[in-house]
């Protein structure tokens, strides 16, 4: 429900006054530390030494001074009100004949213009002067000024000492001489304070450590630290992030958490894997998690994002980190931040890659060319010996000769070279295949008794492997050069980047340049902004694989063709290379190869007269301006916007392939998203007593736009040119608009006491066009509850407890993400939807496309989350385990309708499911010496996932079929039997009897030969038993070893590929070495039919034949690094080096080489581009 007019048009007034500020501000520049600084000081008689102590902990900044030159004893009145600490300085210092600089960042540096010698000045007292006792008040605070509680205060030299309230205060007495503090806390770098007289009031800064910093976790809206946050979120921080040369930053999350799965399912350079969070949430809406960049929803290419340009990730997986998303988190959510500069640390970052690009997962084994002959031959003559029904078997020795060629031939007529077998006509074995590699007669290549001829010999052994004529070595180039730095007001990161990916297979190329400027600046008080601007340029050449099985898909066809076929023309006698009028080999262009041997098509020819160029271009911004209203109470407004034009002009030549028909053919694919996120957020902060409260409130608008053209035209005038206006005729021209919108209202409370009991609780109201007005709005929510049990005092006296909590969360999200039949969004599923450009010629038309459902709304998910984080023996052994339970409701469901309506579905809330699992991580410090470390992580997941109502009994989909009770992964397949060993006939356990087909073996088992009479059943499941990573570091000095493992148990994958090579003969198609145990004679045992071309249809159907384990073990990466010694850093006049060489795809162990099993989620293997195997040396460099 929309908020009141009035409310409205405050929001709209803050959204104008937010944009003015950010206008005028954003680049307010700061005019130097000491300039920018203020100070308001009313004291006299104060020695300089205090005074500079006061400057110290007001601004943050150090003085460095020789103390036997300056005298710091020496007593000053000071007065300033807002002065800024440069005109404060020079003021002050000028009436004792000094004078200041800026010696770095943070450091001010004082000298005496008068003297020509330190020994003149004598040596001030070693104290100063104070009285017997004094009491001081201070806060103490981190470096974006939130208190801290708890922190020891220590007075030097005694047993005397106190703790930081909630808010960070303390009051401490002292006595005389014991005037120094030592400030520590947990996470933090210890501080001295020397206390000055007649200064009884401090604000201590306090710097993080590395190692808390790596505890601080991006969340939604904001950061909060690990051990105080109630809901479920892995991280991964700069320095895992380090370790790996990647070039989509996607690659970086498989094996980094558990409950995360990835596929690798393509290596094409650029290409992007898929991400699944805690299962499967939905059944016909989306899976994919929400990307969320630099904290807003993020709807750019993920391939266009510079790898080296990322700090971290945090991957949200429970409804107590997602809820503030609302309605696109039920998936759970990926943040992705990018780096900034760090205060006091400007340095320039050179990081320089190159590489190499290989296969990575090997072929599948396939039979030779001496080994394909015989084993054709036998297909053809057993189709004659067991012949289908309606034909007359003949005797196998009259078989043999026939499928040899040795029977006469008919001279004239249709039958003009064909056999004469009592008057019908008999193709021979190379007739049936076209074409002859061997030296030897067509007719002796295979004897009759069904071996190849042993003086057989190929006349261009060179030539017929395709993989080989496609393939290549092919190289990576990744250069980023940044710069970056900060002040205690300001801070920045530039960067520019470059990368250069050749694949493995030719055509297959990626080409990126990026850029990325990272400001954040408080050039007032009470007023901090900054802009995040990034753009890309991207270029691909795109190896065709889109579709598994088509002729231009590279893997299909040389993984296919048979290995008698070659690529270029040849002498059919000499076996000579045919040349063209310029000198060069021509394409074999399939006229001399049977129709399995892709007849009439060259994919090593179309491939590189082909073009299919993919070109993108990305801008991505995020600002924001936070105004403090009051101690602990901020306004922030936050504006993003993400644009991406994408040009995709493709090209069939007009020589071979699917262009040749139209003498050649073009296309041109144009589309802009484009999408902005505008916020308006409150928040307060705040603690009292040993409360602490942090509490948000807010507004956000999302706005995304999707333009598309696309236009198609044949009929190739000019040569070498490409563009649509160089064809004749227009074959299709289409574009259309998309729109999407959504209005949220949201807000969040986190309250923890004496930072041990936890409680966090989350809102959020969703409006969105995609549903109809009274269906549009959906709220959702979360509460979470967490328990620091190293807090209590029973726990904390327990040395080898460092850390333990328990936490658990319940909350509501949504999911609005409905997809189409191509499985791209649908935008507008409650409208009835007409399809245009149904035209009869000139007459207008256009049909009804889909039904109206103004009833349809969101889907939820309800989650349930109970884990423990614990950290134990001085931080050797850390980990977590959880507990989730994601119940799915009205899930989104286009429910098939029945065929004589002329729709084919219709979208409704029908439908439940959950997904509930368990995750546990483990990180073990096995040796930790001076010089020598060793730790190891291991991410274990196992989950479930069941329909648990649904909208019709059954839904069936290629090799699934959707029931209550079952995943929407299970199987649902033909039941293989075996092979009858009397005949090798393939069986399948038969549904019902049948006269002809169906047979009662010695068992008493009743199968079939015919697949249409097959049983179907349940035949597993795609979803694994489990699945994790394994990760080591080993470090020994300035070298370290760190690598990652991925694996997966259980499960089963239906392997569509090896299926076509278990063909039982399809002429010209390949096979693979598993034919080679095939059926030869009556009595065989064995689990392969018979070679037979009559039955290739039938023994090649979809059935459990063909599935298999997919359990795999896969080497994900490795990387060596040396870190250069300082030493020789400092000769080189740089301040580090790090030289690496790393490692992605090492190898896999799977149950049959060449299978992919973690191409898809649903199990199906197709082939696609292989995974690649990237080895790159490396060298990062800072100045």
């Amino acid at each position: 429900m929309p908020l009141p007019k009035g409310l409205n048009y405050l929001f709209r007034m803050m959204r104008l006054t937010t944009f003015v500020l950010l206008c005028g501000c954003l680049f307010f520049a700061d005019k130097g530390i000491a300039q920018s600084a203020r100070v308001t000081l009313s004291v006299k008689q104060i020695s300089l030494e205090q005074f500079f102590n006061i400057i110290e902990s007001q601004t943050g900044y150090r003085f460095s001074y020789s103390a036997a030159v300056i005298p710091i004893h020496k007593k000053v009145d000071i007065w300033a009100k807002n002065e800024s600490l440069e005109t404060l300085l020079t003021r002050t210092l000028k009436q004792l004949g000094l004078s200041h600089r800026l010696m770095s960042e943070k450091v001010i540096g004082i000298t005496d213009t008068r003297l020509t010698a330190p020994s003149s000045i004598p040596l001030p007292p070693p104290y100063p002067q104070l009285p017997d006792t004094i009491t001081i008040h201070g806060t103490v605070v981190d470096e974006n000024g939130k208190p801290i509680a708890n922190a020891a205060i220590q007075v030097r030299g005694t047993n005397k000492g106190i703790s930081s309230a909630p808010d960070g205060t303390f009051s401490i007495s002292l006595t005389a001489p014991a005037f120094t503090l030592d400030i520590s806390s947990l996470n933090f770098v210890p501080r001295e304070l020397t206390v000055s007289s007649g200064i009884t009031r401090y604000r201590i800064m306090m710097e993080a450590t590395a190692e808390s910093l790596s505890e601080i976790v991006v969340v939604a809206y904001g950061t909060t630290r690990k051990g105080a946050y109630t809901g479920s979120v892995a991280q991964i921080n700069s320095e895992k992030i380090a370790e790996r040369s990647v070039t989509n930053v996607l690659n970086y999350i498989e094996g980094s958490a558990p409950g995360i799965q990835s596929t690798s399912s393509n290596g094409q350079p650029g290409s992007s894997p898929t991400i699944r969070i805690r299962g499967f949430g939905s059944v016909s809406a989306s899976n994919a998690p929400l990307f969320v960049l630099d904290g807003a929803i993020y709807d750019g290419n993920i391939s266009d994002i510079n790898a080296n340009d990322i700090d971290n990730f945090s991957i949200l997986k429970d409804a107590a980190a997602t809820a503030l998303y609302g309605n696109k988190a039920v998936n759970g959510v990926i943040m992705i931040s990018t780096k900034k500069g760090k205060r006091g640390q400007n340095r320039v970052q050179l990081r320089v890659n190159q590489g190499i690009y290989t296969r990575g997962m090997p072929e599948y084994n396939r039979v030779n060319a001496y080994q394909y002959y015989p084993l054709m031959w036998e297909a053809l003559r057993n189709s004659l010996v067991y012949p289908a029904s309606g034909t007359n078997a003949i005797p196998i020795a009259d078989a043999n000769q026939l499928a040899s060629g040795v029977y006469p031939r008919f001279t004239t007529g249709a039958n003009a070279g064909k056999q004469n077998y009592n008057g019908t006509a008999y193709s021979d074995i190379s007739q049936l295949l076209v074409n002859n590699p061997f030296n030897v007669a067509s007719t002796d290549i295979v004897r009759v008794d069904g071996t190849i001829n042993p003086n057989a010999r190929l006349l261009y052994p060179d030539d017929l492997n395709w993989y080989k004529a496609l393939s290549r070595t092919g190289q990576r180039q990744d250069y980023t050069l940044a710069t970056s730095g900060g002040t205690e007001r300001r801070d920045y990161y530039i960067s520019l980047g470059y990368n250069n990916e050749k694949g493995f297979i030719n055509q297959s190329d990626f080409r990126r340049f990026t850029g990325r400027v990272n400001v954040n600046t408080q050039p007032l008080n009470w007023f901090k902004t900054g802009l995040n601007l990034s753009a890309a340029i991207a270029n691909g050449n795109n190896a065709n694989d889109e579709l598994s099985t088509g002729f231009v898909n590279p893997f299909f066809f040389t993984r296919d063709i048979g290995p008698i076929y070659p690529v270029y023309q040849h002498n059919a006698t000499t076996g000579a290379f045919i040349l063209d009028n310029n000198g060069q080999k021509q394409y074999e262009l399939g006229l001399n190869r049977a129709s399995g041997g892709k007849a009439g098509r060259n994919v090593v020819a179309e491939t590189a007269l082909n073009k299919n160029i993919k070109k993108t271009n990305t801008i991505s911004a995020r600002s924001y301006g936070t105004i403090t209203l009051y101690k602990g109470l901020n306004f922030t407004s936050n504006i993003s916007v993400d644009l991406a034009n994408l040009d995709n002009p493709t090209y069939d030549n007009k020589i071979v392939g699917d262009g040749a028909g139209d003498n050649g053919r073009a296309s041109k694919t144009s589309s802009a998203t484009t999408s902005y996120t505008f916020n308006q957020l409150f928040t307060y902060n705040q603690s009292f007593n040993q409360h602490h409260i942090d509490v948000l409130a807010g507004h956000e608008n999302y706005d995304f736009n999707y333009r598309y053209s696309y236009g198609a035209r044949s009929g190739q005038i000019l040569e070498n040119n490409t563009e649509l206006i160089n064809f004749t005729t227009t074959t299709d021209l289409t574009s259309y608009t998309y729109k999407d919108r959504t209005e949220s209202y949201l807000s969040r409370i986190n309250y923890d006491f004496k930072s041990k009991y936890l409680f966090s609780a989350s809102f959020r109201r969703d409006g969105s066009s995609r549903f109809y007005q009274h269906a549009r709005w959906g709220n959702f929510w979360s509460v979470g509850a967490g328990w620091r049990l190293d807090q209590e005092k029973y726990i904390s006296q327990l040395k080898w407890v460092n850390m333990l909590k328990l936490r658990g969360s319940y909350g509501v999200v949504g999911n609005n993400f409905i997809l189409n039949s191509t499985g791209d969004n649908n935008y507008y599923a409650w409208q009835a939807l007409y399809q245009l450009n149904r035209n009869n010629a000139l007459e207008p038309g256009y049909l009804q496309s889909s039904l109206e459902n103004k009833d349809l709304k969101w889907e939820t998910n309800r989650q349930l989350d109970l884990g423990v984080d614990f950290s134990l023996f001085n931080n050797r052994l850390s980990g977590t385990i959880e507990y989730f339970n994601k119940n799915s409701y009205d899930l989104l469901y286009s429910v098939p309708l029945p065929v004589s309506g002329g729709i084919d579905a219709k979208n409704m809330n029908i439908g439940t499911a959950y997904n509930r699992g368990l995750e546990v991580q483990l990180t073990g410090t096995w040796l930790q010496k001076k010089n020598f470390s060793w730790a190891t992580t291991l991410n274990w997941t196992i989950f479930s996932n069941k329909i648990t109502s649904q909208p019709q009994q059954e839904i069936i989909e290629e090799t699934s079929k959707r029931m209550v009770g079952h995943s929407i992964y299970d199987y649902w397949l033909r039941q293989w039997y075996g092979v009858d060993p009397n005949d090798g006939a393939g069986l399948f356990v038969a549904d019902k009897f049948v006269a002809g087909t169906t047979r009662i073996n010695a068992k008493g088992d009743t199968v079939t030969t015919d697949y249409s009479n097959a049983r179907f059943a349940y035949s597993g499941t795609a979803i694994p038993d489990f699945y994790g990573s394994i990760s080591n570091t080993v470090a020994y000095k300035n070298f370290k070893l760190s690598f990652l493992i991925t694996y997966q148990v259980g499960g089963k994958t239906y392997d569509a590929p090896y299926a076509y090579l278990m063909n039982t003969g399809n002429y010209g198609e390949a096979l693979h070495t598993d034919v080679l145990r095939r059926w030869q004679k009556p009595g065989d045992i064995t689990d392969v039919p018979r070679m037979d071309y009559s039955q290739v249809s039938n023994y090649q159907q979809q059935s459990t034949r063909y599935l298999v384990s997919s359990s795999y073990l896969n080497f994900r990466s490795a990387t060596f690094t040396w870190a250069i010694p300082a030493k020789t850093t400092a000769l080189l006049h740089i301040q580090d080096a790090l030289l690496y060489i790393t490692a992605e795809n090492l190898g896999w162990l799977t149950a049959r080489k060449g299978m992919n099993p973690q191409q898809a989620y649903s199990g199906l293997a197709f082939n696609a581009y292989a995974p690649a195997r990237i080895y790159t040396l490396g060298l990062n460099i800072t100045l």
